[in-house]
């Protein structure tokens, strides 16, 4: 990592030592300043996110691992950081690129610039560059790697360690926590064993809030050891990357299914899905933000959720197992949401816990809660 200059007196800060170049793979360049860690030439996977708020909540959500974020919104930084809306304890983007940032926050709960917190987790910031275009680009291109690097590099360089870029494939591993623990609560009405994928802290606090104790074990524990807790129910978390990387969860889910209910959010959804028989697919950009309508099919309700994922189940793959299509995306037409009533396994694709975004989806944490009741 290079040095945080900022921090070296010996070293003065010019502008020359903070200009910023992105290289898109399609040869696009976009100049930028730098904020937050001051490292140089590395390589992301180019997403944008159009939520207005929330950039501390994205910018740890290990779901982001590997990439580089667009913020659509304009204006970053303005609220800073606060301890209680941390989502993890490790940081998911690797670059965050924001048209505006302000390093002046106000905000009643702030105790640190996003710039600050962003230098000590060694994330880079790029502030100055034309997001609505890098945006544009993305939406009609697709995701695609970038390349996060000073102006003297040359194009012809930069393009040819983008096309020798290798995506790693371990994302889960690096992300999922080592040890086994425990979120206990008084007056417990439920236990349940939550596989860890890059889970963000939400979704604990969603679950003991209902009195639900929780039991977070590693993406790479057993199904017997997980079924050694007597869990009344399985959770299956979000995280980063292919669900295609994660045969070992896949597997271990197979052995879960039909010993208690099973709750699969983002990638647990995708895992749950899999297990099952069927396909998943990457989108051409993904889907982030915090205003995507989801119609349930039993009603007709529309929710407006959170995403944050770049894959999706096939439908048609679904139709093939024993599970059946709960919700779907009213901008695409993308599975939103499956079940198998037999087996008292569901999952969704958005975020019903939030953090950012709205609480149209908090119902599924009370249906698995009388999946549990009734069981």
């Amino acid at each position: 990592m290079v040095k945080d200059l900022r921090k070296d007196h010996t070293v003065p800060v010019t502008e020359d030592s903070m200009a910023r170049k992105l290289v898109l793979s399609n040869g696009e360049e976009y100049p930028g300043t730098a904020f937050g860690s001051l490292e140089i030439n590395g390589i992301y996977e180019l997403v944008f996110n159009t939520s207005m708020t929330g950039y501390q909540e994205i910018l740890s959500d290990p779901s982001y691992t590997d990439q580089a974020v667009v913020m659509s919104y304009p204006l970053i930084g303005n609220y800073g950081i606060n301890p209680e809306d941390f989502e993890s304890a490790i940081m998911g983007p690797g670059v965050m690129i924001v048209r505006d940032y302000n390093d002046c926050p106000s905000h009643y709960k702030s105790t640190e610039t996003l710039s600050a917190v962003m230098a000590r987790f060694g994330v880079c910031g790029v502030t100055g560059t034309d997001t609505r275009k890098l945006v544009r680009a993305v939406r009609d291109a697709g995701s695609m790697p970038v390349m996060l690097t000073s102006p003297e590099t040359k194009t012809g360089e930069a393009l040819a360690r983008l096309r020798a870029f290798e995506p790693k494939h371990d994302a889960v591993s690096r992300v999922s926590g080592k040890r086994i623990r425990e979120y206990i609560v008084k007056d417990e009405k439920h236990h349940i064993v939550a596989i860890d994928c890059g889970m963000k802290q939400n979704i604990v606090r969603s679950f003991t809030e209902a009195g639900i104790s929780v039991t977070v074990v590693p993406w790479n524990t057993a199904a017997s050891e997980i079924l050694s807790f007597r869990p009344e129910g399985i959770f299956i978390s979000n995280g980063p990357g292919d669900p295609d990387d994660c045969p070992a969860v896949k597997e271990t889910v197979k052995k879960l299914i039909g010993q208690c209910p099973v709750f699969g959010i983002c990638l647990g959804h995708q895992i749950l899905s899999l297990a099952y028989g069927a396909k998943t697919y990457k989108l051409k950009f993904g889907h982030r933000g915090g205003n995507h309508p989801v119609k349930a099919l039993a009603g007709g309700k529309i929710e407006i959720t959170s995403q944050n994922h770049s894959y999706a189940v096939s439908a048609e793959s679904v139709r093939n197992t024993p599970l059946e299509i709960t919700h779907i995306n009213i901008l695409d037409h993308t599975v939103e949401g499956v079940c198998c009533e037999a087996d008292r396994a569901f999952g969704v694709q958005y975020h019903p816990e939030a953090a950012p975004g709205p609480h149209d989806g908090g119902y599924l944490f009370q249906r698995f809660i009388e999946m549990m009741a009734n069981d």
